[in-house]
């Protein structure tokens, strides 16, 4: 309960931080937000001097700032996002809609990071030093040196152009999430494969694991007994960290594969200059990083004996 009380108090003030910020970061940009406002509304082919002043009229975006984020953080108080200036539905509608696309990428992308990264580091854990640790160390050092949009575009190129194996670009099928999911799994593999090493290594050198193979279990026996549960609990716990890395990849993996995400739009958000867009969008992937460390509490005192009993 305690957790929880702290969680949700945590929460209440990422609400009011992340919407005064991006408040104030937005209203501070260079450049005319009525002519940017115009163009995400009618194309900047389209727009002109006269939309511009349409649209400042309109949304009153000369006024004073204070009593607008007074009226944001009163409007958040009734859970009211407000409306996009671009397209005038409403926020929440929008992120409703984006925010599926992004959770189901970033899911795809943190399923293939645990079959790829934790089966390997548990295989390099239990024989530290040997060729697989070595070819291990240098492939997961390699591999998160690397920018994840470079990586998006070694993997277009390859996969997408010379191969022909998958569509370089898309959305709805099940071939649409291999190349950006695999994108973001890549980097998280390679922390998690470096994370269930030394955590496989080390509990393998503890007592109680000597013991278990004294009494005739084998090595797998073992493992499944012992062993995954231990090496689950530090795995477990990076993932709120993978979770901050997952969500700037997930912005970056989107705008180039052209996924209809939240990170997409965020992005166009911020180009049109659609501060309750942006409020809100931010405020959804501020509060998810709460909820997910939330639930990874309560995950990692499920899972630790030293907690579990």
């Amino acid at each position: 309960m305690k957790v929880l009380v702290s969680r949700l108090v945590q929460a209440v003030m990422v609400a009011i931080l992340i919407g005064t910020a991006t408040f104030i970061m937005m209203r501070s940009l260079p450049g005319d937000a009525a002519w940017r406002i115009a163009a995400g509304r009618y194309g900047y082919d389209n727009v002109d001097a006269a939309a511009a002043d349409t649209v400042r009229g309109e949304l009153g975006i000369d006024g004073p700032a204070l009593p607008a984020l007074l009226q944001w953080l009163s409007d958040l108080a009734r859970f009211d996002f407000g409306n996009s200036l671009v397209s005038g539905q409403p926020v929440m509608d929008e992120i409703v809609h984006q925010l599926g696309a992004s959770a189901s990428l970033a899911l795809v992308a943190l399923l293939l990071s645990l079959v790829i990264g934790p089966p390997l580091g548990i295989l390099a854990g239990l024989r530290p030093g040997g060729m697989l640790d070595r070819v291990l160390l240098v492939a997961s050092t390699g591999v998160k040196a690397v920018p994840q949009f470079l990586m998006a575009l070694v993997l277009i190129v390859l996969l997408a152009v010379h191969l022909r194996w998958l569509p370089a670009a898309g959305h709805g099928e099940l071939r649409h999430f291999i190349l950006p999911g695999l994108t973001l799994a890549l980097g998280l593999a390679a922390v998690n494969a470096r994370i269930t090493r030394d955590a496989m290594a080390r509990i393998a050198d503890m007592p109680f694991w000597r013991f278990a193979q004294w009494k005739g279990l084998s090595e797998r026996q073992t493992l499944l007994r012992h062993g995954l549960r231990n090496v689950s609990v530090p795995l477990i716990t990076y993932l709120g960290l993978q979770f901050v890395t997952l969500v700037e990849g997930v912005i970056i993996v989107e705008s180039i594969f052209g996924w209809p995400g939240i990170g997409h739009a965020l992005v166009h958000a911020i180009f049109s200059r659609d501060v309750p867009m942006v409020q809100g969008t931010a405020l959804v992937l501020g509060l998810g990083f709460v909820i997910v460390n939330s639930a990874i509490d309560l995950a990692v005192r499920r899972l630790d004996p030293r907690v579990a009993g």
